[in-house]
Protein backbone atom coordinates (compact mmCIF):
# COMPACT_ATOMS: atom_id res chain seq x y z
CA UNK A 1 0.00 0.00 0.00
CA UNK A 2 0.92 3.56 -0.98
CA UNK A 3 2.31 5.49 1.92
CA UNK A 4 1.26 9.52 1.79
CA UNK A 5 4.14 12.15 2.78
CA UNK A 6 3.17 16.08 2.65
CA UNK A 7 5.20 16.41 -0.44
CA UNK A 8 2.80 14.40 -2.61
CA UNK A 9 0.62 16.46 -4.62
CA UNK A 10 -3.01 16.20 -3.55
CA UNK A 11 -4.11 14.61 -7.03
CA UNK A 12 -1.81 11.73 -6.86
CA UNK A 13 -3.03 10.71 -3.39
CA UNK A 14 -6.77 11.44 -4.52
CA UNK A 15 -6.03 8.67 -7.39
CA UNK A 16 -4.32 6.25 -5.21
CA UNK A 17 -7.71 6.02 -3.23
CA UNK A 18 -10.77 8.54 -4.09
CA UNK A 19 -11.57 7.53 -0.52
CA UNK A 20 -9.61 10.24 1.05
CA UNK A 21 -11.64 13.03 0.03
CA UNK A 22 -13.38 12.94 3.18
CA UNK A 23 -10.43 13.25 5.05
CA UNK A 24 -9.19 15.95 2.95
CA UNK A 25 -12.37 17.98 3.47
CA UNK A 26 -12.20 17.18 7.37
CA UNK A 27 -9.32 19.11 7.46
CA UNK A 28 -10.44 22.03 5.70
CA UNK A 29 -9.52 21.05 2.32
CA UNK A 30 -12.55 21.26 -0.03
CA UNK A 31 -11.07 22.36 -3.58
CA UNK A 32 -9.87 18.82 -4.08
CA UNK A 33 -10.69 19.24 -8.12
CA UNK A 34 -9.74 22.72 -8.61
CA UNK A 35 -6.65 23.04 -10.44
CA UNK A 36 -4.42 23.99 -7.47
CA UNK A 37 -5.17 20.47 -6.48
CA UNK A 38 -3.24 18.92 -9.52
CA UNK A 39 -0.24 20.73 -9.16
CA UNK A 40 0.14 21.83 -5.18
CA UNK A 41 1.73 19.20 -2.72
CA UNK A 42 -0.31 18.47 0.69
CA UNK A 43 2.67 20.62 2.55
CA UNK A 44 1.98 23.78 0.47
CA UNK A 45 -1.88 23.40 0.83
CA UNK A 46 -1.89 23.13 4.53
CA UNK A 47 0.35 26.49 4.74
CA UNK A 48 -2.25 28.30 2.56
CA UNK A 49 -5.39 26.65 4.72
CA UNK A 50 -3.91 27.12 7.82
CA UNK A 51 -3.78 22.80 8.48
CA UNK A 52 -1.18 21.00 10.34
CA UNK A 53 0.48 18.97 7.77
CA UNK A 54 1.18 15.92 10.32
CA UNK A 55 -2.12 15.50 10.76
CA UNK A 56 -3.48 15.09 7.63
CA UNK A 57 -0.95 12.76 6.46
CA UNK A 58 -1.11 10.88 9.59
CA UNK A 59 -5.61 11.00 9.02
CA UNK A 60 -4.56 9.56 4.90
CA UNK A 61 -2.07 6.68 6.06
CA UNK A 62 -4.52 5.21 9.30
CA UNK A 63 -7.27 5.11 6.71
CA UNK A 64 -5.34 3.78 3.77
CA UNK A 65 -3.26 1.57 6.18
CA UNK A 66 -7.13 0.17 7.63
CA UNK A 67 -7.70 -0.96 3.56
CA UNK A 68 -4.85 -2.87 3.37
Amino acid sequence: MAKVTSDMIIREVLEIDEGTAPIFMKHGMHCLYCPSASGESIKDACAVHGVNPEDLVNDLNQYLESKG
